[in-house]
């Protein structure tokens, strides 16, 4: 069965209009939300969907627009038999994930008293593939985004890439194609600035014309209609639309 990519939100972590750039990963039995920023709860709600549907979390890093909704998504699902998400992230991401979690409101009530009080944990090793459903396999890549903050991209399926939020890295999106094989890239795009700890969109168009017409583009502003027929062969990826993987 063909896999299925549904972005709950495609913007970046200031976006209005676009909310933040959280998908799931669908395969008909089984779907995964790749993070769960602080827009995720009111995004799947617009979709009609629900986190009781989710068999799995993806974390990528610790920002905000990636992990503020995952205490909603606990409290959720807690309410349905004290049921517990199954959270995936490198074993580098736990301590960080509670650090965080605990200067909320809700850490401070004594709701939880750690992070596997709030989640069923699964530490994952970067470069280790894992078998998440029959249909879908997952590695992460360490790829650099702030500096002395751990960000994991992923490989799913072993052809298919997906960034986390990460600086320019020509020569491992070049070797991804060319020696993996890999034929589709979801790319997080700062459409302009400096790309200090974001990929611009200027240096997503200096790539190889072979590289470069695999890649969807998100993770952007909400300056995004100003640069619609702005980015060569490389597409948005559209808030809500389902795509076929």
């Amino acid at each position: 069965m063909t896999i299925q990519l549904q972005m709950i939100g495609t913007g970046d972590a200031f976006s209005n209009n676009y909310y933040n750039n959280n998908g799931l990963l669908l395969d008909g039995n089984f779907s995964l939300l790749i993070d769960c920023g602080a827009t995720a709860p009111l995004a799947m709600h617009q979709l009609g969907r629900s986190f009781r549907e989710v068999n799995a979390t993806l974390i990528t890093h610790i920002h905000n627009d990636h992990v503020g909704g995952l205490e909603e998504l606990a409290l959720e699902l807690m309410q349905d038999n004290n049921r517990k998400m199954q959270l995936l992230l490198s074993a580098t991401l736990v301590k960080p994930l509670w650090d965080h979690i605990c200067k909320s409101a809700h850490s401070k009530e004594g709701r939880a008293d750690s992070l596997e009080e709030m989640f069923n944990i699964t530490a994952l090793r970067p470069g280790e593939s894992y078998t998440l459903s029959p249909e879908i396999t997952l590695q992460l890549i360490l790829t650099p985004h702030i500096r002395g903050r751990d960000s994991y991209s992923l490989l799913l399926n072993d052809d298919i890439f997906y960034s986390a939020d990460m600086t320019f890295q020509p020569e491992l999106l070049i070797k991804l194609v060319r020696k993996h094989g890999v034929r589709k890239i979801f790319h997080d795009c700062e459409l302009s600035g400096s790309g200090q700890v974001h990929t611009t969109l200027r240096e997503l168009m200096s790539l190889p014309d072979d590289v470069r017409k695999l890649i969807y583009l998100m993770h952007y502003s909400d300056r995004k209609p100003e640069f619609e027929g702005m980015t060569g062969d490389m597409e948005f990826l559209v808030q809500h639309e389902i795509y076929e993987l």
